[in-house]
């Protein structure tokens, strides 16, 4: 029996896959073996995908980054430079 090597698959055809494993028309094991995987592996493609669907349509809530107070930051150098300085 030989061993197989291993394979690198592109993003389009991860996303066909778990587009497939979503729509939930066929099992795990129908499409590992339609697309010649491991049912565990289209699981992993599906999470992503499913987690962050909303995103695609700006629905989801990703964590906004607070507003950078560059006047505070100018003040704070001055004197760190000074410290520096001695």
């Amino acid at each position: 029996m030989t061993k197989r090597t291993r394979r690198t698959h592109s993003a389009v055809f991860k996303a066909t896959v778990a587009l497939a494993a979503l729509s939930g028309d066929k099992t795990r094991a129908e499409l590992a073996q339609r697309f010649d995987g491991h049912p565990h592996q289209i699981t992993e493609w599906k999470r992503p995908l499913s987690e962050r669907a909303a995103d695609l349509f700006g629905g989801g809530a990703s964590p906004a980054e607070p507003p950078i107070d560059l006047k505070a930051l100018h003040a704070k150098i001055g004197p760190l430079t000074l410290e520096h300085d001695y």
